[in-house]
């Protein structure tokens, strides 16, 4: 896991404590003790102030307690005053990350601190750890966290944003690679289909009903009789019921003749 402390080498050092940044991890030498702390030699003309609530994390009697004079110890930069030529050490390891920090859109390594179903936490050296939802853990669809890290692993995050008044720092790790690229299958056009050739409808034959044999006894003496009547002289009208009674008469001889033929 990154952090942002630096260690310079005694041989490097700029007797211009203005130079010295925060974080500047040094090896000291106790030179004495008092009441609010220890004054410490870490090889510039000024030497370094610790507190007594910079000696450990723990709270602090008395600072006998915890070193004495002569005592070799690490302790780090917190603040440099260049004007008043004051070095204000701390022998509690500072953090990696603080608050003010952390920014948005920065990258950095930690480590999985614990799973939850709704994610998994990061320690990436800031007082708090930071949370990977479940939803950031990849582009595709995650049923739980352990597919995708377990506990241990040192993985590379994004912050995606910091809450300092409530602590909350939002991680994600499908934003730092590329989505997958989705493969669109290939529709095939349907083929133009030859045009059907549709056959010319036959109209069909209508079936004449068959004459019955009086119908054709009918038909046959309406012929002859007009037949007869071709070759006959013209006869005047007869007029009222007897031109009647005349036609009936004609009528009858002819089916008896046409019903006599038959017969034979």
């Amino acid at each position: 896991m990154e952090t942002n402390i630096v260690e310079i080498p005694e041989s490097t050092l700029s007797q211009d404590i203005g130079s010295i940044k925060r974080k500047t991890r040094f090896t000291g030498t106790v030179l004495k003790t008092t009441l609010a702390g220890a004054v410490v030699d870490i090889g510039l003309d000024t030497p370094g102030v610790v507190h007594i609530s910079q000696l450990q994390a723990e709270p602090v009697n008395r600072v006998e307690d915890v070193v004495q004079p002569g005592q070799t110890v690490e302790v780090w930069v917190r603040r440099v005053f260049p004007k008043k030529r004051r070095i204000e050490l701390t022998m509690i390891e500072p953090l990696g990350l603080e608050w003010r920090e952390i920014e948005q859109d920065m990258v950095i390594r930690g480590k999985v601190i614990r799973l939850e179903k709704f994610g998994a936490f990061v320690d990436i050296g800031a007082e708090r750890p930071g949370l990977v939802h479940i939803s950031e853990l990849a582009h595709d669809y995650v049923k739980d966290p352990s597919e995708v890290v377990h506990e241990g692993d040192e993985i590379e995050v994004k912050v995606l944003s910091v809450n300092r008044q409530k602590k909350q720092i939002k991680l994600s790790m499908k934003a730092l690679t590329e989505p997958p690229v989705k493969v669109v299958k290939e529709t095939r056009q349907p083929q133009p289909q030859a045009p059907v050739v549709k056959e010319p409808e036959v109209a069909e034959e209508k079936e004449l009903p068959v004459p019955t044999a009086m119908e054709m006894a009918l038909r046959e003496a309406m012929e002859r009789s007009q037949e007869q009547q071709s070759t006959r002289p013209a006869r005047m009208p007869v007029r009222g019921k007897r031109k009647s009674q005349a036609n009936e008469n004609e009528l009858e001889d002819i089916l008896l003749r046409t019903l006599q033929h038959k017969r034979k």
